[in-house]
């Protein structure tokens, strides 16, 4: 079966979005939604370099909400700020250490941060151990370490279990 879907999720998604697009559940739509379903994930298979493990999937729930949440709070914070007087702007770059370990775990932090209004993923090190984080108002350094790191990358390692 992994020989036709190896990507089942990923095919079941296809499929159905392709008929959603089409708004048609007619005979060519269902061919050819069923083509795209597995001849995609057939073409794409070689590009995955392992499997994904998520340790806790309820935890990426919770974590995307939480996510959420802080994208629409800081959207309100940012918006003040940049419509008050920028002399009180204090931007400034911070290095993170990193304890998660993983190129997807440290996008997803790093994909996390740029989301969140005000901050941005500047680079991480070549040898995976710091993220350089641009903060549109950096008041308190070791703060906003310690909030990034409790906030995002410690629920990340018990998704990830790295």
């Amino acid at each position: 079966m992994r020989m036709i879907f190896p990507m089942p999720w990923q095919s079941l998604i296809l499929f159905v979005v392709w008929l959603l697009l089409n708004e048609s559940i007619a005979p060519g739509h269902l061919v050819l939604a069923s083509i795209l379903a597995i001849g995609i994930p057939l073409l794409l298979r070689g590009t995955q370099l392992h499997r994904l493990n998520i340790n806790k999937p309820v935890q990426v729930v919770l974590y995307a909400l939480k996510v959420l949440g802080d994208i629409v709070s800081a959207n309100f914070e940012v918006a003040v700020q940049v419509l008050g007087p920028t002399k009180r702007l204090k931007p400034g770059f911070l290095a993170i250490p990193l304890d998660i370990e993983g190129d997807f775990p440290i996008t997803v932090l790093a994909s996390t941060i740029s989301l969140t209004p005000g901050t941005v993923s500047a680079e991480v090190s070549i040898d995976q151990k710091w993220l350089y984080v641009h903060a549109l108002n950096l008041v308190d350094e070791a703060g906003t370490i310690k909030e990034i790191k409790e906030r995002y990358e410690q629920p990340l390692k018990e998704i990830f279990g790295c």
